[in-house]
């Protein structure tokens, strides 16, 4: 399968680059009219906060790698970047680099939940402006089955595997339901982003943030639909909040055990969770004595994403095993579709033998001896080609080797003289 990989992810370059390759949908449409037209048959982009990759399939054999390179960085000019940021697959390497995308195994963080969702829509994408043929649909439908199954047949995506996402899961571990329970986010960084995401994820609606600076702590009220305090009165309203997750990054403590004490007077000894994310801590640990208050701070949570990315670490072999059966099934459809045509080609030169044949001698027959004798043929040339038909068709299951295929194919080919037979559109 001619099928050609230019990946540019986070095995191979700093953010600054992947931010800077990065593709919004109106550039990843408009890109792919220009590669279509100038360099591929069919092509599909997938690009992320984490990888910007190409998945061709070329109009010409003699396509490099440089010059989808070169392509890519004339559209998206970037400095500092040289060959070494790019990686470049070929055929299966292709396909199976795109499985163990779409299997959540070669992210950033083990698991990542939302590439399988990433893949859909660079798929998506490319069905929409028509640059997805036979192979590369074919290709990117065998990826969204290989992530299917790794999400049902493996434990991958079970349990947090970030900070933020396990000081969420802990809340609903300590409160039955989140979507009714009021939460006070501190600090208005990527942690806390994170954070509002997985709150979000869990249908948490009733939402307030608060942050030295108010103008960053509104623009993610607005991304999120949640509600701003000013951050020198958010000490003042902690009573109305069954759950408080803090992440700034102040260099003492925010939040005193005296403070707290007042909180749960005010709250009448009420059930109160806080998740201290922080670095340093956001609030004097001694909090965890007071009663009613469930108190967990970052080394807590490590410990429960430490766990689960364990946990993850040891599914990797099963969804190795995934990724094999679907890329052994994926290049046996890809050899079939080579075989098809010289089976048929075989068939159609038997035939035409045959009928030459009985044309020739069917005058010597009476009309019911005729019958007999185009039957008799018909049963010789399926019992002639049953054997060469099942050879060809085991080879397309067994074959380790594309090269191994086009041998046995050319031999047949030219053993029986049907290249002639077999248009370019067949192959």
């Amino acid at each position: 399968m001619n099928i050609i990989a230019v990946a540019i992810n986070h095995h191979t370059a700093p953010i600054e680059l992947r931010e800077a390759l990065y593709l919004q949908e109106n550039e990843i449409r408009e890109f792919i009219k220009d590669f279509q037209s100038n360099l591929t048959k069919e092509i599909c982009i997938l690009s992320t906060c984490n990888r910007t990759e190409i998945y061709c399939i070329p109009n010409s054999v003699d396509l490099t790698y440089k010059e989808i390179q070169d392509f890519l960085l004339r559209k998206k000019p970037v400095e500092n970047i040289s060959p070494s940021n790019f990686r470049n697959y070929f055929s299966c390497g292709a396909v199976n680099h795109l499985f163990h995308i779409a299997a959540g195994i070669d992210s950033l963080v083990i698991g990542d939940q939302q590439i399988l969702g990433q893949v859909k829509d660079a798929f998506t994408i490319a069905s929409e402006e028509n640059s997805i043929g036979t192979y590369l649909q074919k290709v990117f439908q065998s990826a969204l089955k290989v992530g299917k199954r790794v999400k049902t047949e493996t434990e991958l995506f079970e349990g947090p595997s970030s900070i933020s996402a396990a000081a969420v899961q802990l809340a609903g571990k300590i409160f039955s339901d989140l979507k009714k329970k009021k939460v006070l986010v501190i600090g208005a960084g990527e942690t806390s982003r994170l954070t509002l995401q997985n709150l979000k994820q869990k249908e948490v609606k009733n939402i307030t943030i608060t942050n030295r600076t108010l103008s960053r702590a509104e623009e993610l009220a607005k991304e999120f639909n949640a509600n701003v305090i000013p951050f020198i009165e958010f000490k003042d309203m902690l009573h109305e909040f069954d759950i408080i997750i803090s992440a700034t990054s102040s260099p003492e403590p925010l939040v005193i055990k005296s403070d707290i004490e007042q909180v749960m007077s005010r709250r009448k000894n009420q059930p109160l969770c806080i998740l201290d994310i922080a670095i340093p801590r956001d609030f004097d640990p001694s909090v965890k004595d007071i009663e009613n208050v469930f108190y967990n701070d970052i080394d807590a949570l490590q410990i429960i994403v430490n766990q689960n990315l364990e946990r993850r670490q040891s599914q990797i072999p099963k969804i190795k095993k995934i990724i094999m059966e679907e890329l052994i099934e994926l290049f046996s459809w890809y050899n079939s579709l080579q075989i098809s045509p010289v089976i048929r080609a075989l068939r159609e030169q038997f035939e035409q033998i045959r009928l030459q044949e009985y044309e020739f001698f069917k005058n010597k027959f009476s009309p019911e001896q005729q019958q007999n004798l185009e039957l008799l043929t018909k049963r010789i040339i399926n019992k002639l080609l049953h054997n060469p038909t099942v050879y060809l068709r085991k080879s397309a299951d067994t074959l380790d080797s594309q090269g191994d295929l086009n041998l046995r194919l050319n031999i047949i080919k030219e053993m029986f003289n049907i290249q002639n037979q077999i248009s370019n559109n067949d192959e």
